[in-house]
C-alpha cells in the first residue's frame, strides 16, 4: 500500500509538471471525469460529482491565496482575486457547517461532530481576513506608486505643476540600504514604534507600473504629520534626497507618502 501511494505522488508530480497545475489541484481532479461518466450513466448520485467539483474549485482557491497570500508578489489586481478566493472558501466551509448542523438537528450526528466544521470555517475566517489586510496595503502601495507615475510624467511635461503634487528635495543625490539603516534605527528611538515602510526596493507594483523602484524607499507617512514633519527634518539634515507626497492622485486618492531615494526611473521595454 506505501508502494502505491509513493506511485501516486510520483503521477501527481508528473502531471503538475506537465500542465503547470497545482499538486492538490491536480489529486481534486483526479477521476473526476470517470466520475462523471458514472453520473450520468446513474451509477452515481449527482451529489457525488456536485462534491468533487467543489472540492476541485476549493483547490484551485487554495492554490491561488498560495501564490498571493503567501507569496511575495502581489499587484493591485491580484489582491482583489486573493480576497474573492478567501470569501470562497469561507463560504464553503459555512456552507459544511449547516449542513452538519442539520444532521445533529435531525438527530444523525452528534454535537461534537461540529467541532471539525467550526475549526475549519474559524481558520477560513482568519485567512480571509488576513487577506484583506494584504490586500488593503496592496492598494495603498498601488495608490502611492500612483503618485510617483503621475509626478514623472508632471516632471516631464509641466515641471511648474509637479510642485503641487511632491516636495522635492534633492540632497546630495545618493541614497543606499546601509544610510536607510540609520534612518530606521534613529525614527525607532524617537518614536518607540518601527518607521512603517510600504515599498522597500522593486515591487510587482511598480514593475506593472514600468517603473525601476530599486534602491529606493516609501514609506506610509502623510508628511503633515507629527512623525513626517520629523522625518522630512532628519533626511534634509542627513542631505537624504526625498518627495513628499500629499496631494497626488486629486478625486481619486491621495497617495500620501514619503518616498527616500532618488526619483524612481522609467523602465525601458523593449519593442
Amino acid at each position: 500500500m506505501r508502494g502505491f501511494s509513493g506511485l501516486l505522488v510520483v503521477c501527481a508530480s508528473c502531471v503538475f509538471a506537465q500542465t503547470g497545475e497545482a499538486p492538490e489541484v491536480v489529486r481534486a481532479k483526479a477521476g473526476i471525469e470517470r466520475l462523471r461518466a458514472l453520473v450520468e450513466a446513474g451509477v452515481m448520485p449527482k451529489a457525488q460529482l456536485d462534491k468533487a467539483e467543489a472540492a476541485v474549485a476549493d483547490a484551485e482557491d487554495a492554490a491561488l491565496l498560495r501564490r498571493t497570500l503567501y507569496g511575495n508578489e502581489l499587484t493591485d489586481d491580484q489582491a482583489g482575486e486573493m480576497v474573492a478566493a478567501a470569501q470562497r472558501r469561507v463560504d464553503r466551509r459555512r456552507q459544511a457547517y449547516e449542513e452538519g448542523k442539520k444532521l445533529v438537528d435531525n438527530g444523525v450526528a452528534s454535537l461534537l461532530s461540529l467541532s471539525d466544521y467550526l475549526q475549519d470555517l474559524d481558520l477560513a475566517r482568519k485567512e480571509f481576513d488576513l487577506a484583506e489586510s494584504r490586500a488593503r496595503l496592496t492598494h495603498e502601495l498601488t495608490q502611492m506608486a500612483q503618485a510617483e507615475e503621475l509626478l514623472d510624467s508632471k516632471l516631464a511635461q509641466e515641471p511648474e505643476e509637479a510642485r503641487s503634487l511632491a516636495d522635492r528635495y534633492e540632497g546630495d543625490g545618493a541614497f543606499n540600504l546601509a544610510t536607510f539603516a540609520r534612518v530606521e534605527t534613529d525614527f525607532e528611538k524617537h518614536f518607540g514604534k518601527p518607521l512603517p515602510i510600504s515599498a522597500m526596493g522593486e515591487t510587482a507594483v511598480h514593475r506593472a507600473l514600468g517603473f525601476d523602484h530599486r534602491g529606493r524607499v516609501d514609506v506610509a507617512i502623510h508628511p503633515d504629520q507629527p512623525e513626517g514633519h520629523w522625518l522630512l527634518e532628519y533626511l534634509a539634515d542627513h542631505h537624504i534626497p526625498y518627495f513628499a507626497f500629499r496631494h497626488a492622485v486629486p478625486g481619486r486618492a491621495t497617495g500620501a507618502h514619503i518616498h527616500i531615494g532618488p526619483m524612481s526611473t522609467r523602465v525601458k521595454l523593449g519593442g
